[in-house]
């Protein structure tokens, strides 16, 4: 129901709240009640002077009548309602109900969030525990020094006699595994109470490099300038942040530093950005095998500087598109992830098997385009553009190495609309790991989800 449409059902729970009668309100706007009651079932538009004159016998002002919901509560009260579909609420209703009873529809959007919220917690902890290899570091030193102290502890109650020097031996052994005891669970428990904190320490070199391209937002406008000494800027990049402190994310910094310079170099900002304002509509500026042609780069080229847009620029250009960015080697370890809203990463461990990303392996420079939608996140569809193409210098009579790229873009409601392409009709179900996916009956399914089977 159009939101102007409701204009009638706020008139009537205004007349209800002053205790005025149908009758009385009709005859104060010069009206008659059977018109009035029409009116308030809306069956018959309201505007102009007609409107003046009921909000002034109602004592409001006319935009307090004419005025719909929030466009994000009743966005909000989709979402809910798409996340339990086997319930089949009255969705033509949301409009109304948002109108009528904006308390308890709150109420309903607060919950949504809070569900939304565990959802996550739930995930985050658990693909934590399933597959954090710091975590697994950690309780192997816990338990290596609880067995260490156990051993010599034993070796001490010991009934037959043990040397002096022995025993101060003992006694030093065990006051030192006591305190690496204490040092690890120190540790652990700050590891664990930082868990789903942004600012959180970093535990692993993939977190440091992950850390360090959020902050930057991906975009790095050092190495969009033309100059001579790019060693140079790269090195003091990666110097200059605190984000990458080990050995090995240092080096898997220079190495992404080095492919973006490249890219910028094949295709610099300027052009990107003419060729996606020259675009008909906004997915088509996002369109990594249309931007291809158009520029004369290859999509995994195009999808990299989508990727690295700079945020400002980004927005202005389109407000409502953001990217996430997936890519992967031949082994489907996955190498760089952009987060996006809405589409869940998993942090560690495999992720889910039915994504594009990994279609594209098996279809080598095949470029893919489906619509997808994840198990068990409400509704929302995304279209992912993915394709796989080799690495490295090629060589007579060796086989190519592959690595697969996937662009990830939102689709809004207006794109889901009376013109469903066949794409969109039938999304492609997909999920995050299978250790958090509810789908049942899965062919890719490696282990069962907590989310159905339980811990």
């Amino acid at each position: 129901m159009p939101q102007r449409q409701l204009t009638g059902g706020r008139i009537r729970e205004r007349r209800i709240a002053l205790g005025l009668r149908q009758a009385d309100l009709a005859k104060q706007a010069g009206i008659s009640a059977s018109y009035l009651n029409l009116i308030e079932h809306n069956r018959r538009r309201i505007g102009g002077k007609l409107l003046l004159d009921l909000s002034a016998a109602l004592g409001v002002e006319p935009s307090a009548l004419t005025e719909g919901a929030e466009a994000a509560l009743i966005a909000t009260l989709r979402e809910a309602a798409s996340a339990v579909p086997h319930v089949q609420p009255e969705t033509e209703a949301i409009e109304d109900l948002a109108a009528r009873f904006p308390g308890w529809a709150g109420v309903l959007v607060e919950r949504h969030r809070r569900v939304l919220t565990l959802e996550r917690t739930v995930e985050q902890l658990a693909d934590r525990l399933t597959h954090d290899p710091y975590l697994a570091a950690s309780m192997h030193e816990v338990l290596s020094s609880v067995t260490a102290i156990r051993s010599t502890a034993a070796i001490l109650v010991d009934p037959r006699e043990i040397e002096p020097e022995w025993r101060d031996r003992f006694h030093r052994n065990i006051n030192e595994d006591a305190a690496r005891l204490a040092r690890s669970a120190q540790a652990l428990v700050a590891y664990l109470d930082g868990a789903g904190k942004a600012d959180a320490a970093l535990s692993s070199p993939q977190d440091e490099m992950e850390r360090f391209l959020t902050r930057r937002g991906h975009h790095f406008a050092e190495l969009e300038e033309e100059c001579t000494a790019h060693d140079r800027v790269i090195a003091a990049i990666i110097e200059g942040d605190e984000a990458l402190q080990s050995a090995s994310a240092r080096a898997q910094a220079r190495v992404y530093l080095e492919r973006y310079r490249m890219d910028a170099e094949r295709l610099p900002l300027a052009r990107l950005q003419a060729a996606r304002g020259a675009a008909s509509t906004a997915e088509e500026g996002l369109d990594p095998l249309h931007l291809s042609a158009r520029l004369g780069v290859d999509p995994a080229t195009v999808m990299r500087r989508l990727a690295s847009l700079p945020v400002a620029d980004d927005r202005e250009t389109s407000p409502q598109m953001p990217v996430g960015l997936v890519s992967c080697d031949a082994s489907g370890t996955l190498l760089l992830r952009r987060a996006l809203d809405g589409f869940a990463l998993p942090r560690f461990g495999a992720a889910c098997p039915r994504w594009p990303l990994f279609a594209a392996l098996s279809r080598p420079m095949t470029p893919l385009r489906q619509t997808l939608r994840q198990s068990g996140r409400h509704g929302r569809l995304f279209r992912a553009y993915a394709i796989a193409q080799p690495v490295g210098q090629a060589d007579y009579n060796a086989d190519p190495l592959f690595e697969a790229h996937m662009l990830i873009l939102p689709l809004s409601q207006d794109t889901v609309g009376p013109a469903l392409d066949a794409e969109t009709a039938a999304p492609r179900e997909v999920g995050v790991s299978c250790r958090i996916c509810p789908a049942r009956d899965c062919e890719g399914r490696r282990e069962p989800s907590i989310l159905t089977d339980g811990f």
